[in-house]
């Protein structure tokens, strides 16, 4: 998870962006980049160019090489030129060169994924052979998100008409569409850490829906709120029991989806058996989202009957941030939240598991200084 500052640049930060595990966050700058821990927060190295900025930076989890994209006002590397960037011996081991300009870029021990605004290309890390290339919807922001576990490869990513996505399980050489994932344009997608389930918002910001990769089927759908949002973070917990989402409302919201994996293991039971256990599991499954933790509406009960409002799932727990954009992962502690905001704050809030609510602040610093 992500976010690109380059069209609203207030300080030094061009793009800061998470690493595959959350386990750090990644800085890029007008002058270099910065890598941080993030729990505990703590720089952990820095790299400072003479001569330009960098755009975009992508970790591989937490070793040495990274891949960079030249931004901002006097770009360090073309913007339509991916680096592949070894910090241990301080230069450039390899370069990948496009058309048009790279909007993302995500690693995995062994993919490289490019994505440009109608294209992704997928390429083998050991030698830069291109493995694939998928044709998307508009996506100016680079939509896409690529699994990190080694025993399952899933990419996802907008499909080629509004609102779709597209999911490739290359382990299984199986392609998913979901054909209407939203009305609206995509505005995130995101994936668990083992890629078994996938969380898309709109342009509309108001509705989080939750789909299993492997049948395309939707599991589950949460509200963020009535009004229109723009959503900047969408993070899986690492056990895929809780789900954050930041937003420019400055609420960063925290949903209870511990019963989905429960559902995605009766949805794909049920792919194996007749139409009556399906409809028996479909029951079952419903039965899973009535015990749902999220708050609901006291008329609920009256679901079948009122519009779909007021059978929606809002958030379990909650906290506000300054205004500004941000990112949100979970923290190292039970029931933490790290949040990364793009004036260079770090927050650190934990949630009671079992009775929601408003988040604790726990910690603040800011990350960016020139000490």
């Amino acid at each position: 998870m992500s976010m690109n500052l380059a069209s609203e640049q207030t300080n030094e930060l061009l793009y800061v962006g998470f690493n595959q595990d959350y386990g750090c966050f990644a800085c890029a700058t007008d002058n270099g980049f910065l890598v941080y821990n993030c729990d505990p927060l703590k720089e952990r190295f820095r790299r400072e160019f003479e001569n330009g900025g960098i755009g975009i930076i992508e970790m591989l989890f937490r070793c040495n090489i990274l891949a960079l994209v030249g931004g901002g006002k006097n770009p360090k590397y073309p913007p339509k030129k991916v680096l592949i960037w070894d910090d241990y011996q301080n230069k450039c081991i390899a370069e990948l060169d496009f058309r048009r300009d790279v909007k993302a870029v995500k690693l995995r021990r062994d993919r490289i994924v490019v994505v440009l605004q109608d294209r992704v290309y997928i390429y083998q890390f050991s030698d830069l052979q291109l493995l694939d290339q998928i044709e998307t919807y508009n996506n100016p922001k680079g939509l896409c998100a690529l699994s990190p576990s080694q025993n399952n490869t899933v990419l996802a990513c907008p499909g080629e008409t509004l609102g779709s996505v597209h999911i490739e399980l290359y382990d299984s050489k199986e392609s998913k569409t979901i054909p209407k994932a939203h009305e609206n344009a995509l505005s995130q997608i995101s994936l668990n850490s083992d890629g078994t389930l996938l969380a898309t918002t709109s342009e509309k910001g108001t509705l989080i829906r939750i789909f299993s990769t492997s049948t395309g089927d939707q599991l589950k759908e949460l509200r963020r709120g009535a009004d229109k949002a723009e959503i900047y973070s969408l993070v899986f917990h690492p056990q895929s029991s809780w789900l954050v989402c930041s937003s420019d409302k400055c609420t960063v919201h925290i949903y209870d989806i511990s019963q989905v994996a429960e559902i995605l293991e009766a949805t794909t039971d049920s792919s194996n058996n007749n139409n009556n256990s399906n409809n028996n599991n479909s029951n079952n499954n419903n039965k899973k989202a009535d015990n749902s933790r999220n708050r609901q509406s006291s008329l609920s009960f009256m679901k079948d009957i009122l519009p779909s409002y007021f059978s929606s799932e809002w958030s379990f727990a909650q906290f506000r941030l300054p205004e500004g954009r941000s990112i949100c992962c979970f923290g190292q502690d039970n029931n933490s939240v790290i949040a990364v905001c793009a004036d260079g704050s770090y927050f650190k809030y934990t949630f009671d598991p079992n009775q929601g609510g408003d988040a604790v602040q726990e910690g603040y610093a800011p990350f960016l200084s020139n000490d």
